[in-house]
């Protein structure tokens, strides 16, 4: 039986893997192992991301998902007693291919200002991917580069462990093109297997903000998304922005800084997602010294991050009384992999989100906005077998989404932190 320890300390992301799995160290880095896992599950408290809590149950995992669900029977071979059992989190915006080198500068994947090798490129990505997992995260959506096709290709098939991964390969934004190249720039990433199309209709919040694509362009991108089959998520900071982009049909706004009520009604209205995000903010904050210099990341562009903060908050609260449909991502970049779960925190203790509308922004709300809702981000039988642990219970202390002791993705154990004794 593998039993499971009370975690490590708050704030730490280190991990300590099962013994069968110790004898590859590292290796499980490169290769995870074949096939599902059938496990039957102890768990003393089950919180079921779509608003519910079970309380001693039993999990049966047959061929990577969740067969039963049923009073205690003695069968466990996972004990997960003394822990909070969740549905695995989904992040819907990261960038895995931003990472800091080695002189601690930001890079943003290869490119002609790389000091990094592709291949060097390659593997930071494939490390904060690995992070993320061990972090709670099953499920990502990186909005996006090239390289996540690959990266998302390579884990799918257990070449590499790491979150199930979502992406839009590119960006869009008002110099790709008039609308009939917006078209056909939409047309040829479906075709390259993008997942969805991510589209800037501002600018960034460390330039204003302000909107940057016509209604025009911003009306050709997301209704040929919807010819094609593709969701449509929109960087917007402006009400201007996000408005033009929930009239053509884009499917969720990211940011919303600047939002007016009658924007937050028109989404709710049209059951468009919104994610607003603190971790990035908090961490380009944190980590100026390597960021400042590199872009648009000046000190005037630290200004008004540092001023984003507070709004953030009230339009999170201004979205919940107008029951927009909130889900978790960070926009996590260099410095915030592994760390996602402090948005989390973030959102509770900044702004005002009860713990359990925050841990299902994170599941069940995040599984549907990504159409995933029928496999992902609920425990309930028939779903794939995709959880997280911590210690403590998270509804009534929420860094205990700090402290992940367990992980499991598809029925495969990826983190299992043992008892000492």
């Amino acid at each position: 039986m593998l039993r499971v320890s009370r975690g490590p300390r708050a704030g730490s992301y280190a991990f300590q893997m099962p013994k069968r799995l110790r004898t590859v160290g590292l290796l499980l880095f490169f290769a995870v192992e074949a096939g599902a896992q059938n496990a039957v599950i102890r768990a003393g408290v089950v919180i079921d991301g779509k608003g519910g809590v079970l309380r001693d149950r039993e999990i049966t995992i047959v061929n990577g998902r969740i067969a039963r669900i049923t009073s205690p029977t003695g069968k466990q071979t996972i004990d997960l007693r003394g822990l909070t059992v969740m549905p695995g989190w989904i992040d819907t915006h990261i960038h895995p291919t931003w990472y800091f080198n080695r002189e601690n500068r930001l890079e943003q994947g290869p490119g002609r200002e790389s000091k990094s090798t592709p291949q060097q490129a390659a593997l930071y990505s494939a490390a904060n991917l690995y992070a993320t997992l061990m972090g709670g995260f099953t499920t990502v959506q990186s909005i996006g580069a090239s390289l996540d096709g690959e990266l998302r290709d390579q884990i799918a098939k257990g070449a590499l462990a790491g979150p199930r991964l979502l992406t839009s390969l590119a960006q869009i934004n008002e110099n790709t093109g008039d609308p009939a190249a917006l078209r056909e720039t939409v047309d040829r990433l479906k075709g390259e297997g993008a997942d969805l199309i991510k589209l800037f209709a501002t600018a960034s919040i460390r330039d204003g903000g302000k909107m940057t694509m016509s209604a025009e362009q911003i009306q050709a991108t997301c209704g040929e998304a919807k010819k094609v089959g593709l969701r449509a998520i929109v960087h917007a900071h402006s009400s201007e922005g996000a408005r033009a982009a929930v009239e053509a049909g884009c499917t969720s706004i990211e940011h919303g800084t600047f939002l007016d009520d009658a924007t937050l009604q028109l989404m709710a209205s049209r059951g468009v997602y919104f994610d607003p995000n603190f971790l990035v903010l908090h961490n380009y904050l944190d980590n100026k010294a390597k960021f400042l210099g590199i872009g648009n990341f000046t000190d005037e562009g630290f200004g008004y991050m540092e001023k984003a903060l507070p709004l953030i908050a009230d339009v999170l609260r201004r979205a919940r009384a107008a029951h927009v449909k909130v889900v978790l991502g960070t926009d996590a970049v260099a410095g915030a992999h592994g760390r996602n779960a402090e948005e989390f925190i973030y959102r509770v203790n900044d702004g005002g989100d009860k713990p359990m509308d925050a841990l299902m922004s994170g599941t069940s709300v995040a599984a549907e906005s990504i159409g995933l809702s029928g496999k992902i981000g609920v425990v309930a039988e028939g779903m794939d077998a995709d959880l997280v642990a911590v210690d403590g219970n998270p509804l009534e202390d929420i860094t205990a989404v700090r402290r992940v002791a367990f992980v499991m993705k598809g029925g495969k154990v990826y983190r299992a932190d043992l008892p000492t004794r």
